[in-house]
């Protein structure tokens, strides 16, 4: 019997590495840089497990890849997807959002609650969730439990099934079976999530001020991009984080801060964090890329909330400086008539981009004069392992899953519509230049997606956080 069931031989292979930074009076400075993690090894693969790492590894193996040329990531762990799927597959649905993540590098993701029909708010909708998933995701996958004023008493159903954590909206959701949590409701629901030992993830914008402000230019007749833009400013999401983080010190509980669109945002949670909280944050590659002025250029394809910031220079400031702990994508797809009404308020707000993560990271990065290679492993796959407790997952090393990306660093494409594998194949980055190009996808040693082309039937399952 040969010794291995696959070597991978002659890449480049990257480890991640984390950049820790602190604030000392009112400055942040660099306490802990490892930048480089990248060696020429080789990488031995058995029963889906990465089984030995080194120098010209000797063993026989029933296949070999050669990667010469090639940099080698752990997958990308997507820990922010909405896949809608039940009942919402005319929007996305596992098959094609799998096969599309699968394309960037992804091998894994946690799919959101809310778009789903009936939404993932008790053990019931959570069952009817993962038989879809078992049948049609090409990629491994864990899912978020809702977290809404009426199901309190259903979060230990969910925690027991295995959510990987809760997920709340502080303002509007878009979704009328998905409401907002108000305070009582997120701050008893954090009490909860702390006794059950889960993690809380909190969509930060304000409902007061994000509806008083849109009700004020809609009821003017005020329905434009730029009209959206100014009813979430800043404030909005800022005085949320806030809130957050108060009631997170107050209950205990580990909290989230999802797609944060702003340094200032950023700041707050690196300060909080310092102090104690026990929080953590992540932003998306469409905030570290786009400017509000692509969201007036580009339309509806660009619309998110918290909406494209003027600049995000200080996003890219905190995420040089280990500020920023995840980047998801956020891929929330959907139809293109709901992308298409005059008035920008109702326009359903999400961007589809879940193929380009890692590329679109790559492109900015300049060359990996900014964060390189190490630390885009640490923020898109070893930190999300870490922070949801899944210890297969997210690295390079002995006894971990084998789930890697191959990944040509020097190589440009452009993305064009017939190469998008999502259901819908409209983006904002139709016709962008990037450079970063996934050759091969490997999820437990298995290859699943190789030069263009899913090759593999779906081989996910549900992943559990340990407790």
């Amino acid at each position: 019997m040969p010794d291995f069931d696959l070597i991978i031989r002659g890449g480049k292979v990257v480890f991640p590495r984390p950049r820790i930074a602190q604030i000392r009076d009112g400055i942040t400075q660099v306490i802990q840089d490892f930048t480089s993690g990248i060696e020429l090894v080789d990488i031995a693969i058995c029963d889906g497990e990465i089984a030995a790492v080194g120098p010209e590894l000797t063993g026989a193996t029933r296949e070999t890849i050669d990667a010469a040329g090639l940099h080698v990531f752990p997958g990308v762990i997507d820990s922010h997807v909405h896949f809608n799927e039940p009942g919402r597959t005319d929007w996305e649905g596992f098959e094609t959002g799998s096969s599309a993540l699968a394309a960037g590098g992804g091998t894994i993701f946690f799919d959101m609650p809310l778009n789903a029909h009936p939404p993932t708010l008790d053990a019931a909708s959570f069952d009817q969730k993962l038989a879809a998933a078992q049948t049609t995701s090409l990629v491994d996958f864990a899912f978020w439990g809702g977290l809404v004023p009426r199901n309190l008493d259903k979060l230990e159903g969910l925690a027991d099934r295995g959510v990987i954590g809760f997920k709340a909206f502080m303002s509007n959701s878009g979704i009328s079976s998905f409401p907002y949590a108000d305070e009582r409701t997120l701050r008893e629901g954090m009490k909860r999530a702390a006794r059950l030992g889960k993690i809380v993830a909190v969509h930060a914008e304000s409902e007061s001020i994000t509806s008083e402000l849109a009700q004020k230019f809609i009821s003017a007749g005020k329905t434009s991009i730029r009209d959206y833009l100014d009813s979430r400013p800043e404030r909005a999401e800022l005085d949320a984080i806030r809130r957050a983080l108060e009631f997170a010190g107050e209950t205990g509980c580990a909290l989230h801060i999802v797609h944060v669109s702003c340094g200032t945002g950023v700041g707050l949670v690196a300060t909080a964090r310092q102090g104690g909280i026990n929080v953590t944050c992540e932003t998306c590659p469409h905030y570290l890329v786009l400017s509000e002025n692509d969201m007036l250029q580009i339309g509806s394809l660009a619309k998110c909330a918290p909406p494209l910031r003027p600049t995000n220079d200080g996003l890219w400031q905190w995420l040089v400086l280990g500020g920023i702990t995840t980047i998801g994508s956020d891929h929330s797809p959907a139809p293109p008539e709901l992308k298409s009404d005059p008035n920008f308020f109702r326009v359903w707000g999400g961007i589809s981009s879940i193929q380009h993560t890692l590329p679109l990271l790559i492109t900015k990065d300049r060359g990996g004069r900014l964060v390189g290679p190490a630390q885009l492993a640490q923020l898109l796959s070893a930190n999300v392992a870490e922070r949801f407790k899944l210890p297969q997952k997210g690295g390079i090393k002995v006894g971990s899953d084998a789930d890697l990306a191959l990944v040509d660093l020097s190589r440009a494409f452009t993305v064009v519509e017939n190469d998008l594998l999502y259901r819908h194949r409209h983006t904002p980055y139709l016709g962008r230049r990037l450079t970063g190009k996934v050759v091969q996808t490997i999820l437990r040693g298995q290859t699943v997606f190789k030069d263009g082309k899913i090759i593999s039937k779906p081989f996910g399952r549900l992943v559990r956080p340990t407790t």
